[in-house]
């Protein structure tokens, strides 16, 4: 059976009766029409006549509904990013939504929607190849089966677009009958090319040399699906085993690369890359994981810097951990456990809850300390005793980075590494070796990893991108001194140019996993870069620090709403449309007017003491007028940070429960206050007295 592949080019027709999709490079190909405004779906032998043509695109991202009406949303401007064993890789620059029915009502949360929906496709890095499945890992793409078309080769977790490519996808497996001509159950394989898996995350591809050796050097981060969202509204785990700020990352090199890069001066053969120097393709990579501690935890924004931590019962989330963890072991055998959260302060208590979660998945765990002159408890590591069930796969190792780097010295990361060699030399990397004459350019696996890093801190950016980096590093050299590319002894970064790359690659990485997470590029990225801490890092970092704080309270609702929307964690409800607002403030009116209160009385307080006056003219009217606003702008100053979580934007469409709470908690304390209280009641007569009583307004669905 012959490998079904995207279609690279497609023509959009349009009509008042339905859009066609046509792949003029494969004229005997049927098209796809989806019927309007119904959003039927079928497929038609030929062109059919009467239809417009519109435009070209790249490529179908999917269908969403909305409260109004279905949109199909299309790629219409790709960027090239690079070629992986002659594979082109995209990434998404433009699309456009093409509404099924012409709106003769207005809404507004559907133009809420749209702008949601949008601004998460212009912000957010997605990728996508037609003939290389860049969800999966070169590992378990080894495993798949070429003959299974690109998008049922797609690893779950990091298709992206699956929910919004549910229609597609239920009329080419048959699980829906879309307009009753063909039966349930039927394939539709000429719908296949039409559904195009994209892949959420990082993505570089460069050629270089090291020791005068060509290669192609490629690091792709792949964010899950599941429980996506941002850096203080999703954390720990879910009841279905997902955790929050899931990524793998995958480094890999490929050697012998004909394609070379961007140009692809090298042929393509049978579906293959040839080689050039007489010699086969390779590919070396090695795939390392991060993920939220998990367990049922969550920070609770209240605009104070630190939120507050709340953690549940570590026994409450055994069974999700255990579906999580059944998951990674699966998938990448082994799992080193590398926490990097402080022992002291606040993130202890995350620490302690992780390790009681070990020792409760391990059979008989054995615990071991290392101290030094800097902290009690260097590295802390829990495993079984004696493994002999599933879980006693889990090893845990703790470290103390806060304590151990503090005072810039980085080096002593090293640590860490020292403790973990074993586990990476058993745990191996994965090798492939192009297979000459298979015409699905398959590899002949010479060597698989068994084992992964899972690393965390608090949020799993800053001090997980070093640890990262550092692994990655070491892990490179020993591959490239396996097959001889370098001599025991030397190193990967000796070469200064590729050191340079090789840095700069990383730390990329670590703002674009960052940006998607909180908003902001990553901590500590100047050492990534450099190999040293510096003053304008450390200046770098405050500024990143403080534009977090900003936009993880008052911009990370929105972000947040678009993530659901996007992913089907939340679905409009056509009901009702026009009678109720999901978007609408329905907090009391002073409680909405207090902080122009505030920015109104330090204004005039500014005006005032900047104002001239005449000799002739009697002060101290304006001195009291100043000084009563000053009273009345130090007052909301001190409502709005006692009361913050009523000014935090949350999301309006999954509310989380303890935002919820948080709320009905604040503004009962407020209805008891007796100079504000009064006027808290009369407003709120009549009308909801939840900020967020929309939570039941949509139908959620987990993917």
């Amino acid at each position: 059976m012959r490998n079904i592949v995207p279609f690279r080019d497609i023509n959009v027709h349009a009509s008042t009766s339905h859009y066609a999709f046509t792949s003029p490079s494969s004229p005997s190909a049927q098209t796809l029409v989806i019927e309007r405004p119904s959003g039927d779906i079928r497929l038609n032998d030929g062109a059919l006549l009467g239809a417009k043509r519109v435009s070209s695109i790249a490529g179908i991202l999917g269908i969403v509904k909305l409260r109004l009406d279905k949109y199909i949303i299309v790629i219409t401007k790709a960027q090239p990013m690079g070629r992986l064993k002659g594979h082109m890789v995209y990434r998404i620059m433009a699309t456009e939504f093409l509404p099924l029915r012409e709106r003769t009502l207005h809404d507004s949360d559907e133009d809420t929607y749209l702008t949601l929906l949008k601004t998460l496709l212009k912000t957010g890095p997605m990728y996508f190849s037609y003939s290389f499945d860049i969800t999966n890992s070169f590992q378990r793409q080894a495993a798949s089966n070429p003959s299974h078309a690109l998008w049922q080769r797609a690893d779950d977790r990091f298709f992206w677009n699956k929910f919004i490519q549910s229609d597609l996808i239920d009329f080419a497996t048959g699980a829906t009958s879309a307009s009753g001509l063909r039966p349930h159950g039927v394939h539709q394989t000429g719908a296949d090319p039409f559904i195009l898996p994209v892949m959420f995350g990082m993505m570089r591809i460069t050629t270089t040399r090291i020791k005068s050796t060509p290669l192609t050097f490629a690091l792709i981060t792949r964010r899950s699906r599941h429980r996506a969202g941002t850096r203080y509204l999703t954390r720990g785990i879910d009841e279905h085993g997902h955790v929050a700020n899931f990524n793998e990352t995958e480094q890999t090199v490929v050697l012998n690369d004909g394609t070379r890069g961007m140009g692809g001066e090298g042929g393509m053969q049978n579906g293959k890359v040839s080689g050039f120097d007489g010699q086969d393709m390779q590919v070396l990579s090695y795939v390392q994981t991060r993920g939220s501690v998990p367990v049922y935890w969550a920070e609770v924004s209240t605009l104070r810097y630190t939120p507050d931590l709340q953690i549940r019962g570590v026994e409450t989330a055994v069974d999700a951990a255990k579906s999580h963890f059944d998951e990674q072991i699966r998938l990448y055998g082994d799992n080193y456990l590398v926490n990097l959260v402080n022992q002291r302060g606040r993130e202890v208590r995350v620490k302690e809850a992780y390790e009681q979660l070990v020792r409760t998945l391990v059979s008989g765990p054995t615990e071991s300390a290392q101290a030094d002159f800097v902290t009690s408890e260097k590295i802390h590591v829990v495993e079984a005793s004696q493994p002999n069930q599933k879980y006693d796969r889990l090893h845990y190792v703790y470290f103390d980075f806060h304590n151990e780097t503090k005072g810039l010295r980085w080096h002593r990361a090293q640590l860490l590494l020292d403790q973990l060699k074993d586990g990476l030399v058993r745990g191996q990397y994965f090798r492939g070796v192009d297979m000459p004459g298979d015409s699905q350019g398959r590899l002949e696996v010479r060597a698989r990893q068994t084992a992964v890093v899972r690393t965390n801190c608090m949020d799993c950016l800053d001090r997980t991108n070093v640890v990262q980096t550092m692994l990655a590093r070491w892990t490179l050299t020993r591959q490239l001194t396996d097959i001889g590319i370098l001599k025991p002894g030397e190193a990967a970064d000796d070469d200064a140019a590729f050191k340079v790359l090789f840095r700069n690659i990383w730390a990329d990485n670590a703002d674009v996993v960052s940006r998607t997470y909180s908003g902001t590029g990553a901590l500590k990225t100047d050492f990534t870069r450099t190999g040293e801490r510096t003053r304008a890092g450390a200046l770098q970092d405050l500024n990143n620090s403080l534009t977090r704080y900003v936009k993880n309270n008052f911009g990370d609702g929105p972000r947040q709403d678009a993530f659901d929307l996007f992913l089907g964690a939340f679905q409009p409800d056509s009901s009702g449309i026009g009678a109720t607002q999901v978007f609408v403030d329905r907090r009391p009116i002073l409680i909405q007017a207090i902080p122009y209160l505030l920015a109104g009385s330090f204004f005039l307080v500014l005006v005032s003491g900047l104002a001239r006056s005449s000799p002739e003219t009697t002060i101290w009217p304006l001195r009291l007028f100043s000084i009563i606003c000053l009273v009345v702008g130090m007052w909301c100053f001190r409502f709005i940070y006692t009361h913050g979580v009523l000014y935090v934007n949350w999301p309006k469409l999954n509310t989380p429960r303890w935002a919820n709470e948080g709320y009905q908690e604040t503004m009962g304390a407020i209805r008891k206050d007796k100079f504000i209280g009064p006027f808290v009641a009369r407003h709120e007569r009549g009308a909801s007295t939840a900020r967020v009583s929309h939570l039941e307004e949509g139908k959620k669905r987990i993917q």
